[in-house]
């Protein structure tokens, strides 16, 4: 087993934590002895033992000599659990491969080096390319104190999300559908719009089977369904305020939401928070994702609609976009276009997608590109 095949088999482990381990990143370790693999683990929901200290409590004897495959720098600091840089010496490893520097300054470098000096072997970057993506919401949680923002969309050929009618069921294929239940299943929160919420009564859930998982993912109850209705105004029978579904459910509200609709929706068994809101009285959608942030949320989906992406983009809050294309017509000035809001007056302000992947998925066309 070369040293790809193994960073590899590490990055699975990484990808199968994804959404269960915030605030903490998802991290995937394994380890070689003389080609074999001995010894594998990832994060565990917080505030368990990391990947490394899996990885090498399931090789045992076997870790001395041994090499360290691990997605992401070994922390070397106490936080919530012991320094993985003190159990990589303990174990007797005598190389450790990383993919990723850690993005935390606590770290930063500083457990490589602490591993170098006690004359551990270490290299860097193998697989760097596709861990960097696993932590780029932790790397923007710990840099700039807010979730990692995912916008995700499905329109019509002619850039409809509905018909005049409000009619959207469905846009996309199924086999988009299922490629959006992949993506609901490693954030960590699914964030609406009341409007939303009273004409579509979502459940935001994921609902896959094993087969149709992309990665053997551990079982969880989440991802947090977060709603923001400035007024708290919210249909008394939707989905989200029943109880098999509001325990896991955040409302956000505005400042001057009157104190007894916040009662009635914390009755329902939700949670209600309460935000700043900005000078058009609408909720102030940075402050909504520094509360979330305050939760431990590193990874939000924005699935809509109009005027909650509106304003999103209109707040320069979109880190990630994922744009579904149906090759279908539907017409009508009336018909809603994914981005409300004010928008941008000329075309040179536009803002331009980085690292721009196209992929065909069923009929539909994926576009995603960052823009951060």
């Amino acid at each position: 087993m070369d040293d790809q095949e193994a960073m590899r088999l590490a990055i699975a482990h990484a990808h199968s934590v994804e959404g269960r381990t915030a605030p903490r990143p998802p991290v995937g370790a394994v380890v070689v002895r003389d080609g074999v693999v001995v010894g594998q683990g990832a994060t565990s929901p917080p505030y368990g033992p990391h990947a490394e200290v899996h990885a090498l409590n399931d090789a045992g004897e076997l870790a001395r000599g041994a090499d360290l495959y691990v997605t992401l720098e070994p922390c070397c600091v106490t936080i919530h659990t012991p320094p993985c840089t003190r159990a990589i010496l303990a174990a007797g490893i005598r190389h450790v491969i990383v993919s990723s520097l850690d993005p935390n300054p606590l770290v930063s470098g500083q457990g490589l080096t602490q591993l170098r000096e006690a004359g551990v072997e270490v290299t860097v970057g193998v697989g760097a390319e596709e861990t960097d993506e696993i932590i780029r919401p932790f790397a923007t949680f710990i840099r700039q104190q807010r979730p990692y923002v995912t916008a995700k969309w499905a329109m019509t050929l002619d850039g409809k999300i509905a018909t005049h009618s409000s009619d959207a069921y469905w846009i996309s294929g199924s086999e988009a559908r299922r490629w959006v239940h992949n993506l609901r299943d490693r954030v960590d929160a699914i964030l609406v719009g009341s409007g939303t919420v009273r004409a579509d009564d979502p459940m935001l859930t994921v609902r896959l089977t094993d087969e149709e998982r992309l990665y053997a993912r551990a079982p969880r109850q989440g991802p947090l369904r977060v709603v923001l209705a400035s007024q708290g105004a919210l249909p008394a029978q939707s989905k989200l305020l029943q109880p098999d579904l509001a325990s896991d459910t955040c409302i956000i509200v505005g400042e001057d939401c009157p104190v007894e609709q916040q009662q009635r929706l914390r009755d329902t068994g939700v949670e209600v928070i309460q935000v700043a809101s900005n000078n058009t009285s609408q909720l102030d959608l940075t402050s909504a994702l520094s509360a979330l942030a305050q939760k431990g949320v590193m990874h939000v989906l924005i699935e809509g609609g109009n005027s909650t992406l509106g304003s999103a983009f209109d707040q320069q809050r979109i880190d990630h976009v994922a744009a579904f294309i149906a090759p279908k017509l539907v017409g009508g000035e009336a018909a809603l276009s994914p981005l409300g809001g004010k928008g941008l007056a000329f075309m040179r302000e536009a803002l331009q997608l980085q690292q721009v992947r196209i992929q065909i998925i069923g009929e539909d066309v994926l576009i995603e590109g960052d823009l951060t």
